[in-house]
């Protein structure tokens, strides 16, 4: 009989009790212990088995388990019998801030003490009251959901020292989901006081606690050192480009065939363009482990991994990006690769601000997988990481045009119709409703054609089953805009060009629309069309000229207009 796949499930306990379905990634303790760590940081995407493995390692170590040693028969950690002797011998400390998720400070504390308040609930039950000094008694009860932040930053090294002090093995400590409190304080706010707070906790936890056997800590984003992580020499980062750990969290592609071998399914190329091309170190057909449990539960393919979180952050700094960003961002929804320098290290300060920030927070949440690095540069080319991960960013960039999502359907209709006066139309309500003067001022940093351009290519770029959409390429004598190439021979091939009126010498917004037009017929940029045989009286031919937030359009099918 087959195990039953059940969602959601985090506790190695339950998996194995019940005889779910669970893949074998116990080496991870083995490799882990023997590495020798003071304290190690991994960084997974959202929903990779991060939450399961600290838990696996609880219930492998962990005192309270030490009966449950058969739950590690027949898994590859079991064929080490030095590390077996270990199985339930010592005490494991658990903190997860996977759900601290506050509007403001002073409740994420509180968030963060009712955790450690159940901690220190549960390891009263071990220790030996009367073992304790006066002021340990006292510490201990002052440990409550409304304690100051001192010893709340303290609790973990003190409970670390009263149990070594009761002749309890040095503890683990694992910290689950270190950065969820973190981002969510940089998107509400208050990230400068939080960061304070945690920068102490962790200091007194992990780096000066000499009763501290060993830590593990795991987030999604590795957020820079001199945040949180200062002067912490004895921490192991291992993130998405480490080889270390690579194959242990996700599964390979050789689990996934297996899997789907067992459980009869056979669609393993679409599995594959779905939910495969995740890039852990040197260990490449990394599979996303949510949505294939979501696959295997459903029978279909859907965008699991989308709903898993908010997302609210990416949102926000796609949403703020200059047109350069959401110009890459629409070559990597039209399948096409961007080069850009990279920072591990994630500072929240700078996300705004920093080139190539937003595609270091996009590639460690998995959106984004590197598929080339230069180091001498420092210059990563990447794309799109499956197919799943390009619906999750359209669905972002849907979320960008917010309030013209309408307009973005009712533009693709009059485009495809080539309805002039609907476009127009359209594009003045835009303009003048959700533009900024700054999106479309004309200087050195910010030209408006290029603005446009991005724009434009958001408001077309679901049309890609439709279409091949190309942009900025040679045709002809020049370089082109944006060329669609229709997949049905009924569609109409469609080039767009974009100009800015230069007033020295153009009359009008007429006048720079004809000459984008003129642009489009004297340097032949139809036969790449002609190329790809799209007749020749099925080729629309568009001008967007512009001026500041003043836009026209012009054009139509290319046999049928003159250019005198």
């Amino acid at each position: 009989m087959l195990p039953i796949i059940a969602t959601g499930k985090q506790s190695f306990l339950d998996l194995r009790q019940h005889n779910y379905f669970y893949i074998d990634k116990t080496r991870f303790i083995k490799d882990w212990w023997n590495g020798g760590d003071d304290v190690t940081l991994i960084t997974r995407p959202r929903r990779f088995g991060k939450t399961l493995m600290l838990d696996t390692v609880r219930t492998f170590f962990g005192l309270e388990f030490a009966e449950y040693a058969n739950l590690f028969d027949g898994l590859e950690i079991s064929q080490d019998e030095h590390l077996l002797n270990l199985q339930g011998s010592r005490p494991v400390i658990f903190l997860s801030l996977a759900d601290v998720k506050a509007n403001n400070y002073l409740q994420a504390v509180k968030l963060i003490n009712a955790r450690l308040v159940r901690i220190y609930n549960a390891f009263s039950r071990i220790l030996d009251p009367s073992l304790l000094l006066d002021t340990e008694k006292e510490q201990f009860k002052s440990v409550c959901v409304s304690m100051d932040e001192a010893t709340a930053q303290d609790t973990l090294l003190c409970l670390s020292e009263y149990l070594v002090s009761q002749k309890f093995a040095k503890p683990i400590i694992l910290l689950d989901e270190y950065d969820t409190p973190l981002q969510e304080a940089w998107f509400n706010g208050y990230f400068d006081k939080l960061v304070g707070f945690m920068r102490g906790f962790f200091n007194s936890t992990f780096k000066t606690n000499t009763y501290l056997g060993r830590g593990l800590i795991t987030g999604i984003t590795r957020i820079a050192k001199e945040s949180i992580f200062s002067d912490m020499n004895n921490l192991k980062v291992v993130s998405i480009t480490s080889d270390l750990y690579s194959d242990c969290f996700g599964f390979t592609e050789q689990e996934v065939y297996t899997i789907m071998d067992e459980y009869g399914l056979t669609a393993k190329e679409k599995v594959k363009s779905w939910y495969d091309g995740f890039i852990f170190g040197k260990q490449k057909e990394i599979y996303n482990p949510w949505s294939i449990i979501g696959y295997l539960t459903e029978k279909k393919f859907a965008p699991y991994w989308a709903h898993t979180s908010s997302n609210a952050l990416v949102g926000d700094l796609i949403a703020h990006s200059d047109y350069i960003i959401k110009k890459e961002t629409e070559q990597l929804l039209l399948g096409e690769s961007i080069k850009t320098k990279l920072n591990e290290e994630i500072v929240f300060s700078k996300l705004y601000t920093t080139k190539g920030a937003i595609w270091s927070l996009l590639m460690a949440a998995g959106y984004v997988k590197p598929i080339s690095f230069d180091p001498a540069s420092n210059v990563y080319e990447i794309t799109l990481t499956n197919h799943e991960s390009y619906l999750i960013l359209e669905e972002r960039i849907s979320a960008w045009f917010g309030s013209v999502r309408t307009t973005r359907d009712n533009f693709q209709q009059a485009l495809l119709e080539d309805d002039l006066d609907e476009m127009n139309e359209l594009m003045s309500n835009i303009t003048e409703n959700i533009f900024s003067y700054f999106d479309t001022q004309n200087n050195e940093e910010n030209q408006p054609e290029n603005f446009y351009h991005a724009f434009i290519l958001g408001l077309i770029v679901n049309l890609k089953d439709r279409y091949i959409i190309r942009s900025n390429r040679e045709s002809g004598l020049g370089r082109y805009d944006i060329c669609m190439f229709p997949n049905y021979a009924g569609d109409h091939g469609i080039i767009i060009e974009f100009k800015t009126m230069k007033q020295r010498k153009e009359k009008n917004l007429e006048e720079t629309c004809s000459n984008a037009l003129k642009q489009i017929k004297n340097l032949n940029y139809i036969d790449e069309l002609l190329a790809h045989k799209v007749s020749a009286n099925n080729i629309y031919i568009y001008g967007f000229a512009f001026k500041g937030k003043e836009v026209l359009i012009c054009g139509g099918l290319a046999e049928k207009l003159s250019f005198d």
